[in-house]
């Protein structure tokens, strides 16, 4: 497991309901469900990632994220979570207004950017 979801899974109760934004395969999602019985949604956009949490049994829906999250209801979730994923959202500002409203607690991470990985990509794609 990334070291970033190793320390979020930390911080989520056990038995809570989660939002993961820009859930990738459902790695933290699935480790979640197994150990802390935690039920939830992931949000995700690539094709291959949604065939990956559908194999795994999670719950998983295709959204743009710069659509927002208007198909769920004010304090629906106990935790919002995204990870590595702001920098790749055009409207950051509406998605973390967003997440605030969705979710009682929030829980964000994103990459280094000094790092020489993440200076490669973005001068080589211009954008994360």
């Amino acid at each position: 497991m990334r070291a970033d979801l190793e320390i979020i899974q930390e911080w989520i109760p056990a038995g809570s309901r989660v939002l993961d934004l820009g859930c990738g395969d459902g790695e933290l999602l699935t480790w979640l469900r197994d150990h802390k019985q935690v039920t939830g949604y992931g949000l995700e956009n690539d094709a291959a990632n949604i065939a990956e949490c559908v194999a795994k049994g999670i719950n998983v829906i295709e959204q743009d994220l710069d659509k927002g999250l208007g198909n769920f209801a004010s304090n629906s979730f106990d935790v919002v979570v995204m990870t590595q994923a702001l920098q790749a959202v055009h409207y950051p500002d509406r998605i973390l207004d967003e997440m605030l409203r969705v979710g009682r607690q929030c829980i964000i991470t994103f990459p280094n950017f000094g790092h020489w990985r993440c200076r490669w990509y973005l001068a080589s794609k211009g954008r994360m």
